[in-house]
């Protein structure tokens, strides 16, 4: 049996890849904050309680050493040289970025999307060769840049997979797109509006076919950037629409050209310019073949987010989401735009 440590074990992309490999025979420790145990896990999962940032921790849930060492929270240079000091005591690592270190051809990216004609207009697929933002500390993505660099650089040292995640979606997600819907639906909404015709795309990600992403590199030990997405990127009309076929509920969609009017019509998916990226480097490396659907997720993500609410404020059932997107239910501004619920 060989020996996985997984950092960030209980977030909702480690729930899901420490039960892909401890089902896949590897002998599993499970390092998080809170030291908690998904019921779902294998029984012979090793839980750890311990802080990402203590380097003691860490260094102790390694011990004498791993073939594999997963981590899903990192980011920035201080974390990837933290990694690269296991170098020696550790096979190989899957670590977990974001496509938001894609820049397009004029230097637009996502911390850009703001600014006039702002929003990057990528090549649809994306493949991973796609330029990407300078390294930094100034933004998320920035310091995810950081990250992959100093990790790409000491791969000599210690061969590392790198996932670029899209929209990474499924259970004990913080900041669920799908809250926008549901919460809708459950608030007896039948008409919502949406921008840029319905068409936005942004990728979706399964913490599902991101485990069997790491499931897959796990026993393959190399240096490579791999995009981490699902098979299809519906558009938000799409994602509308199935997510109402789950709750049984029947909307109808105003749909309007043009960006969100004084966010009227937007969405955590609307985008002006399509962010879909490819697969096939994962397929050929890994031999990777996705392993549900982005639809096929959305009975039991829809179930966790309403379970959530039940009886709460969504902002304090999602601090979170509240911090990112603002207020996303304006009611008042959308009836008085699309003329009523």
């Amino acid at each position: 049996m060989t020996r996985a440590v997984v950092i960030g074990a209980t977030g909702q992309i480690g729930r899901a890849a420490v039960d892909a490999l401890a089902r896949d025979g590897w002998a599993v420790t499970a390092v998080s904050r809170g030291g908690d145990r998904d019921p779902r896990w294998p029984r012979d999962v090793r839980v750890v309680r311990g802080d990402r940032e203590d380097d003691a921790v860490l260094s102790a849930a390694v011990g004498g050493g791993c073939d594999i060492l997963v981590d899903m929270v990192a980011y920035g240079d201080r974390e990837a040289r933290q990694l690269v000091s296991f170098a020696g005591r550790v096979g190989s690592a899957v670590v977990i970025s974001s496509v938001s270190v894609y820049e397009d051809d004029r230097g637009r990216n996502f911390d850009t999307q703001a600014e006039p004609d702002g929003f990057p207009e990528y090549p649809v697929p994306i493949r991973e060769t796609q330029r990407t933002v300078r390294p930094g500390e100034g933004s998320y993505s920035t310091g995810k840049a950081a990250l992959e660099r100093e990790l790409l650089a000491a791969g000599d040292r210690l061969p590392v997979t790198l996932l670029r995640a899209g929209a990474i979606h499924g259970p004990y997600c913080r900041t669920p797109r799908e809250l926008y819907f549901v919460k809708r639906n459950l608030d007896g909404r039948r008409r919502r509006v949406l921008a840029y015709g319905g068409a936005s795309r942004f990728h979706p990600a399964s913490v599902r076919n991101i485990a069997e992403l790491v499931r897959l590199a796990a026993p393959r030990p190399g240096t490579r950037v791999l995009n981490a997405v699902d098979p299809d990127a519906p558009t938000v009309a799409e994602i509308a629409a199935a997510i109402d076929a789950v709750m049984g509920i029947e909307t109808q969609d105003v749909l309007v050209d043009g960006p969100p009017v004084d966010g009227v019509g937007d969405t955590p998916w609307s985008v002006p310019a399509p962010v879909v990226c490819d697969m096939a480097a994962a397929q050929r490396e890994l031999g990777y073949r996705p392993v549900v659907r982005y639809a096929d997720t959305l009975p039991e993500t829809v179930a966790f987010i309403e379970e959530r609410l039940a009886g709460r404020d969504w902002r304090e059932a999602y601090p979170k989401m509240f911090q990112a997107y603002g207020d996303l239910f304006d009611y008042a501004a959308e009836d008085a735009r699309a003329g009523g619920r």
